[in-house]
């Protein structure tokens, strides 16, 4: 029988991923990091993805068909073989990082591709830290890593995060599109998080 076809739709929000199978696919670095990939190179071969991964190439290979299977990427025109071009088809991956809502084994999953997502993103900021002092000054003067506790109610703290979800994806329609990308632009990673910095039980004084 074949893979599911991407993602047993959330109702409320039809672009967010709810179905433990898909969860697993993804939750497995190499193809997370693969489809990180994708976000900077709009096609790309088992070769192209072995040179950006540090992976073989029949490593890639298995990959690409396993994200292929679940309809995150498809073929693209021409190539044979493991010089075939793939390109990304779903470009939003979201998902109730700790499983709300879903039954057991989809919530494990969930928090399973949440720790992969983070831990990839995490390697990425040390990465940066590494190389930045290469960058020119202007680059280097654009960027920032910040940190802040702020004391807020629900609803504050609600229009907070639709305030960053907005700065966040001001540019998306960049990413797909490289032609709408100005000259001289570069690919910057942008991350925001909102969460509560302790548990309820905390912060209502249980004992």
């Amino acid at each position: 029988m074949p893979e599911p076809r991407p993602q047993d739709m959330d109702p409320e929000k039809p672009n967010w991923i709810t179905d433990k199978k898909t969860f697993r696919a993804l939750a497995h670095p190499t193809r997370w990091q693969i489809l990180q990939q994708f976000d900077l190179e709009p096609t790309m071969t088992a070769t192209r993805c072995s040179e950006l991964t540090g992976e073989s190439v029949a490593s890639c290979s298995y990959h690409l068909n396993t994200l292929s299977r679940y309809g995150f990427v498809e073929a693209a025109e021409g190539g044979t073989g493991r010089e075939k071009p793939w390109r990304l088809v779903v470009v939003d991956r979201s998902w109730r990082a700790g499983g709300e809502g879903l039954d057991d084994e989809a919530a494990v999953a969930a928090v399973a591709l949440s720790d992969v997502s983070l831990d990839h993103l995490a390697a990425h900021l040390k990465s940066w830290i590494r190389w930045r002092s290469r960058e020119e000054p202007q680059w280097l003067d654009a960027t920032a890593v910040t940190e802040t506790v702020a004391f807020v109610t629900a609803d504050e703290l609600a229009e907070l995060t639709a305030d960053i979800r907005t700065l966040v994806h001001r540019y998306n329609d960049r990413v797909g599109d490289p032609s709408a990308r100005p000259a001289g632009a570069r690919a910057a990673q942008v991350f925001a998080a909102t969460s509560l910095r302790r548990p309820p039980e905390v912060d209502r004084g249980d004992r």
